[in-house]
């Protein structure tokens, strides 16, 4: 009869990111996880299909608090809104970095980042949509996209907010 361990999923989760933390991509593998939970191979195959997959899941639930969090955010000051929105998606890119700047991680998820890119930017866009309807502009759909790709962009490249919130006042006409 085989052993039953209790929220052996969470387990699992909490090994992966104390590995990925402590010894990064390269050395953090389906066998070390499985290693450590004290289980097999293939029962952490029965869970994740991949260590990709494993570490996705986990990127993924820290985006969704993120962006819950964003989404409380007060939009009638819609600077402040951004800066709110830039602060939430620093904290994101800063606990991960490591592993945008990962060499064999970007190899792995090279194939699909646009295609998640455009993802990520359409759940910003959405976020900050309700304050792009400036009335000098008739296309709240493209503005909001274009500043969540100015967003995504000059944070991930650390840029402070202060720097980036001219173009914002300009774009929304503040």
């Amino acid at each position: 009869m085989p052993k039953i361990i209790e929220n052996i999923k969470e387990q699992i989760i909490e090994e992966a990111k104390r590995q990925l933390f402590e010894n990064g991509y390269s050395k953090t593998t389906i066998r070390s996880v499985a290693t450590a939970c004290g289980i097999g191979v293939g029962t952490m195959y029965n869970y994740f299909s991949s260590k990709d997959m494993l570490i996705s899941s986990f990127m993924l639930e820290d985006w969704k608090n993120c962006t819950v969090q964003m989404k409380k955010l007060d939009t009638s000051k819609p600077l402040i809104f951004l800066e709110g929105i830039h602060d939430y998606l620093k904290v994101f890119i800063d606990k991960y970095s490591f592993l945008f700047n990962d060499k064999d991680a970007a190899s792995v998820y090279s194939s699909v980042f646009t295609e998640r890119h455009v993802q990520l930017r359409g759940v910003l866009a959405a976020i900050i949509m309700p304050v792009c309807t400036c009335k000098d502009y008739d296309d709240p759909e493209f503005l909001s996209r274009h500043i969540a790709e100015s967003l995504l962009f000059w944070t991930l490249e650390d840029v402070p907010f202060d720097k980036q919130a001219g173009i914002f006042k300009i774009l929304l006409s503040l």
